[in-house]
């Protein structure tokens, strides 16, 4: 997988805990890259999960171009101390 340099920019903005919502979604790809659903009069596909969307393109189902990254804040789960 490769990213678009716009993607690079959307990536090093995000959170270690939006990037960690990203992860699932880029392995999801990359194991299965028809995964995302095409878009109309498009090269490209959209893959949505859990508040985070991918627009990515792939050749012969083995190069995959990331494109754009858009992932919905939310605030990391507070853990529980116990007491």
């Amino acid at each position: 997988m490769t990213f678009h340099e716009t993607a690079h920019r959307q990536l090093a903005a995000l959170t270690d805990h939006d990037l960690s919502r990203l992860d699932p979604v880029l392995n999801a790809i990359a194991a299965n890259p028809e995964v995302g659903r095409p878009l109309a009069d498009s090269p490209l596909r959209e893959d949505e999960q859990d508040g985070v969307r991918v627009y990515y393109a792939t050749t012969l189902g083995t190069i995959i171009v990331l494109a754009y990254v858009e992932v919905q804040h939310r605030e990391p789960p507070v853990g529980r101390s116990g007491f």
